[in-house]
């Protein structure tokens, strides 16, 4: 099935990012100084919440269609499953994100340390969703 296994890609660059973001991104930037962490988290997290919303709805929207033509219920736990992030980051995260957000990045402000270790704590959620998404929809496509 196409559709399926589409979604299962899809799924898969979504879970690698996040990953990515996780163990490599969140520990670099959090050896940088307290100024230049905010410097470096504020554009990288527009970026990020762009492409990673966007494939978020890719494989939702795919996975649902994989679900509608076979019936197979691992696509649609694999569809709930990928869109997931959008409420958690919404309810979730967005109080923490409107703080680092609206925080001045060229003067040194001593709560964007704890508020990004709190981020990435947060950000551990999305993780965990996209890899059962991406677990799901390798079970649909097996």
């Amino acid at each position: 099935m196409l559709v399926g296994l589409l979604a299962l890609t899809v799924t898969a660059a979504f879970a690698g990012a996040a990953i990515y973001v996780s163990v490599a991104e969140q520990p670099a930037r959090l050896r940088l100084d307290d100024r230049a962490l905010l410097q470096e988290w504020q554009p990288s997290y527009k970026r990020g919440a762009a492409m990673q919303a966007s494939i978020a709805i890719v494989a939702c929207v795919l996975g649902a269609v994989a679900w509608w033509q076979t019936g197979n219920l691992a696509y649609l736990v694999g569809a709930v499953l990928i869109i997931l992030p959008w409420p958690w980051t919404l309810i979730a995260m967005m109080p923490t994100n409107r703080l680092l957000e609206a925080m001045d990045a060229d003067a040194t402000n001593p709560k964007a340390r704890a508020l990004i270790v709190k981020w990435g704590n947060l950000h551990l959620v999305r993780v965990a969703l996209g890899v059962l998404a991406a677990l799901a929809f390798l079970w649909g496509s097996v």
